[in-house]
C-alpha cells in the first residue's frame, strides 16, 4: 500500500505498466505506460487531494481520478452517486506480480464485486475485469475513465470512436445555469458526425479535437454498431502528440460510450473552474449520467437502445474493458481503425495510413 495523490493505494507494476487504485472508492490512477523513451501518463488526477476539499462531498469526489466502476451508473436514492462502488472501501483478496484483485459488498445493491486489474509481459495495456455476484433486478452501469488532456495544446488532441448509429446531446441542461455552470452543446440535439455537433450558439462544432471550449462542460452518448465478425470489439481512442491512448469493449455489456468534455463549466466545489481539458470516455448500459430509477424507464427502447441490464441473484455477471498505449510518430493523426490482427495483437490504423500492430490479447473481453 501506498499514499498517491493523497490517497492510500494499491499498487501494481510490471516493466510496461505500474499502476495505482485507491483503497477507498476503487479508483485507477495514475497508470504509466513505459512506451521506449516515452513515459505516457494519460489519466486525470483532480487538481486536488481528498484532504483538501469539502470533506462533506461523497467520495467519489474526493478522491476522483482516473477509471472506475459505476453501479449504478448515476444517481441514486439509497447510496452515494454511481454506488458504493465508486465511494466505499475495496479489500485486497490477491496480489501476484502480475494481478491485483479487490472486491467489495456494497450497502447500497447488495451485490459482492470483484475487480480483477491484469498485466501481461510484453503488453501496454490494463486487462480490466468486474465479476458480478448476488444482484438483483435492473441496474445501470458503466466504466467512467477521465483522461488529462490540460496540458495538451488547444486542439492538438484527436478524438475517434468505432461506427456509432446514433449520438446525442444530453437531454437536458448537463451544466446547470442557475448555478453559475456553463454548457456549450444544445441540449437534445442529435447528431451522426463528431465533427458538426450542434451548439447553443447555432454553429456547430467538432468533438473530435480538444481540448475545446474552454469554461464548459458537455455531455454526449454514442451508441455503438453492433459488434460483427470483421469488428468484434467496438472503440475509443485519443491520440495524444506522441502517443495512442486506446479502449476496447464488448458491445453487449457497454451499448453506449459517454463523453464527458469538462473544461472549466463548474465554479462549485471542488470544481472551481479548475478541472480543466479533462475528458471522460465512459461505456456505459445507462441512459446518459440520470440515475438507476431513469434508466428503468427504459426511455430509449423505441431506439431500441438498452438503458439497463436484468441481473439475476444466482447468475454472476463478468463486464470487461481494455486500457491501453501505443507509441506514434507525430503524423499519425486521428485514428481511424482498430481492428484484430490475429488473436494476439490489434492493427491501429492512422488518419494518415500509417498502421501499427499492438500485442493485445483482445479476446479478453468474452473470455
Amino acid at each position: 500500500m501506498e499514499t498517491i495523490h493523497g490517497a492510500p493505494s494499491y499498487v501494481l507494476r510490471t516493466p510496461e505498466v505500474d499502476l495505482a487504485v485507491t483503497q477507498t472508492a476503487g479508483h485507477l490512477a495514475p497508470v504509466r505506460f513505459y512506451l521506449g523513451t516515452l513515459t505516457a501518463a494519460p489519466y486525470s488526477l483532480s487538481p486536488w487531494t481528498p484532504a483538501q476539499i469539502d470533506q462533506g462531498l461523497p467520495n467519489l469526489l474526493l478522491y476522483l481520478r482516473g477509471d472506475f466502476l459505476c453501479l449504478p451508473f448515476g444517481g441514486q436514492e439509497n447510496g452515494p452517486p454511481h454506488g458504493d462502488v465508486a465511494n466505499a472501501n475495496w479489500s485486497l483478496v490477491e496480489q501476484t506480480s502480475t494481478q491485483l484483485t479487490l472486491r467489495q459488498t456494497g450497502a447500497d445493491t447488495g451485490a459482492t464485486v470483484t475487480k480483477t486489474l491484469s498485466l501481461i509481459p510484453g503488453h501496454h495495456a490494463v486487462y480490466a475485469e468486474h465479476r458480478i455476484e448476488n444482484l438483483e433486478g435492473v441496474w445501470n452501469y458503466g466504466n467512467h475513465p477521465v483522461l488529462d488532456l490540460s496540458a495538451v495544446p488547444p486542439g492538438a488532441a484527436r478524438i475517434a470512436t468505432s461506427a456509432f448509429r446514433l449520438g446525442s446531446v444530453y437531454p437536458g441542461e448537463f451544466s446547470n445555469p442557475a448555478n453559475s455552470e456553463s454548457g456549450a452543446l444544445r441540449p437534445n440535439a442529435r447528431f451522426s458526425d463528431l465533427t458538426a455537433v450542434p451548439t447553443k450558439s447555432g454553429n456547430d462544432t467538432d468533438l473530435t479535437r480538444y481540448p475545446a471550449r474552454p469554461g464548459h462542460d458537455d455531455l454526449i452518448m454514442l451508441v455503438n454498431k453492433p459488434a460483427t465478425a470483421e469488428q468484434p470489439f467496438a472503440w475509443t481512442a485519443v491520440t495524444f502528440p506522441d502517443y495512442v491512448w486506446f479502449q476496447l469493449k464488448d458491445v453487449a455489456d457497454f451499448p453506449a460510450t459517454l463523453f464527458w468534455l469538462s473544461n472549466g463549466g463548474r465554479p462549485g466545489q471542488p470544481w472551481e473552474k479548475r478541472h480543466l481539458g479533462r475528458l471522460g470516455l465512459e461505456e456505459v448500459c445507462s441512459h446518459f449520467c440520470d440515475g438507476v430509477d431513469l434508466a428503468r424507464q427504459d426511455r430509449l427502447a423505441s431506439d431500441g437502445i438498452p438503458t439497463g441490464r436484468r441481473f439475476h441473484r444466482d447468475q454472476p455477471v463478468r463486464l470487461a474493458i481494455i486500457q491501453g498505449a501505443a507509441l506514434v510518430g507525430q503524423s499519425f493523426g486521428q485514428v481511424r481503425a482498430i481492428t484484430p490482427a490475429g488473436p494476439d495483437s490489434i492493427q491501429i490504423l492512422g488518419e494518415n495510413g500509417q498502421t501499427l500492430e499492438v500485442p493485445l490479447n483482445w479476446g479478453f473481453l468474452k473470455s
